[in-house]
């Protein structure tokens, strides 16, 4: 009988699978929380959440080849500015409202979801909203009674009444504006945002 080759030998298998899952599982480890900085609010990437104090614009970067968004002068939502906490909170209650609601259903966020509404990642700069002074405005009309206030352009399709509270509206569209400011490598490809302070 002759011996097994150590390269054959079951047991060394065995130890490199219990070594490769557990180094793999330490990696997994380090990437997670090397992913939960790189998104969270006050980042490179991802603004404080204050950021709904100011304008926001999407202007085309040169060196980076992309839209980015640009953060401008002080333009507080619903003319209230509002301190960091008091903006989390609110743009907190915007995202939990948007899951509860199940938007992702029809819409999508960073292309996450389903395709049969908009897309919402930049739907705070949506040209469709008209201009800039009106938006908050038509924003609360339409989350509040979407079947009359309903912009279809030529689909027929008409987002249902989810019967929001007026602190939910708020959230939301806190939410959505927020979302504008997220640096999302140029996504959604050729968007034309909202003017914006008179531009």
């Amino acid at each position: 009988m002759s011996e097994q080759a150590w390269w054959s030998n079951q047991d060394f298998w065995r130890k490199c699978a219990i070594f490769v899952t557990a180094f793999m599982f330490v990696v997994l480890i380090l990437l997670t929380f090397h992913s939960l900085a790189a998104i969270s609010g006050g980042t490179d990437r991802v603004p404080a959440y204050s950021v709904i104090n100011h304008r926001i614009d999407y202007r085309f970067d040169e060196a980076r080849n992309m839209k980015v968004p640009v953060i401008g002068e002080e333009a507080p939502l619903f003319g209230k500015v509002l301190s960091e906490d008091e903006a989390r909170e609110l743009v907190d209650l915007g995202k939990l409202t948007v899951q509860a609601k199940n938007c992702m259903n029809c819409h999508t966020l960073l292309g996450n979801g389903a395709y049969y509404a908009p897309d919402l990642t930049k739907a705070w700069l949506d040209p469709g909203w008209g201009n800039e002074q009106a938006r908050e405005l038509l924003m609360t009309m339409f989350l509040k009674d979407p079947m009359t206030n309903a912009r279809t352009y030529g689909t027929n399709r008409r987002m249902p009444d989810l019967d929001i509270t007026d602190e939910e509206v708020r959230g939301i569209i806190a939410f959505l504006k927020w979302m504008s400011a997220v640096d999302t490598n140029g996504f959604p490809q050729g968007f034309e945002p909202l003017p914006q302070g008179g531009s």
